[in-house]
């Protein structure tokens, strides 16, 4: 009977143990299943992060006017679709002379005064507003308004003296109408269908004279933006 007992006892100590180390088992075994979870985890975050940091630095090459002719595609009139300010009176007003002073802080071979005198040039222009909704372009000057129709005409890659580039879209006047030039040419540090943040843009009747012009070029922001926040978004680019 003592011996019955005893063989119990042992064989409930060998159950317990091996229960014991089933869970123990089962316990490394998830570890180990969460511990593949965050490496795959970290690793795809480091994927991701490198990934974002190569496209980030390409936008910024972009942006500055450095790419390959196979990057550039078509664009149309909707990527510039909107109503459109001209930022010359926020210029003339001071509204955006902490936007030089910025730039000077940059750059110290010139002063702000130096890049005010710069922009002055750029964007000065009579037409202070644009609205540009499908196909239809109208101008507003002196609180007139001339509207026309346009149809895309492609695209011309320029080369800048400092030797970065930068790509003009045109577009063709295809009515005629009194008061609204033969070709209209944007400029918005893009180079492929993107929604414009704001643009430069040139315009006149001979299309190839207008790719001459470099020193004078009107910028549109969105007219629901008030000279401050385009003050503030010109010092983040």
């Amino acid at each position: 009977m003592k011996k019955k007992a005893k063989w119990a006892s042992i064989l409930a100590v060998c159950a317990m143990l091996v229960g014991c180390a089933e869970e123990e088992s089962k316990t490394e075994s998830a570890e180990a299943t969460q511990a593949t979870d965050v490496a795959a985890e970290e690793t795809n975050e480091s994927e991701e992060h490198v990934h974002n940091h190569s496209h980030d630095e390409e936008a910024e090459n972009i942006h500055a006017g450095y790419f390959e002719d196979e990057q550039v595609k078509d664009r149309e009139l909707s990527d510039w679709a909107g109503d459109w300010q001209s930022v010359y009176p926020y210029l003339q007003d001071g509204t955006l002379d902490e936007v030089f002073e910025h730039k000077a802080e940059e750059d110290e071979t010139q002063t702000a005064e130096d890049f005010k005198a710069y922009y002055e040039i750029g964007y000065k222009t009579e037409t202070e507003r644009i609205v540009i909704e499908g196909n239809q372009v109208t101008f507003y000057e002196n609180g007139q308004a001339h509207q026309g129709e346009f149809e895309y005409d492609g695209y011309e890659i320029l080369t800048y003296e400092k030797g970065n580039r930068g790509v003009r879209y045109i577009f063709k006047n295809t009515d005629n109408a009194e008061g609204v030039p033969a070709y209209i040419q944007f400029s918005d540090h893009l180079i492929a269908p993107e929604k414009a943040g704001h643009y430069h843009l040139y315009w006149g009747d001979d299309r190839t004279a207008l790719l001459e012009e470099v020193e004078n070029w009107p910028t549109y922001y969105p007219s629901s933006m008030d000279g401050h926040a385009i003050a503030h978004e010109m010092m983040e680019h």
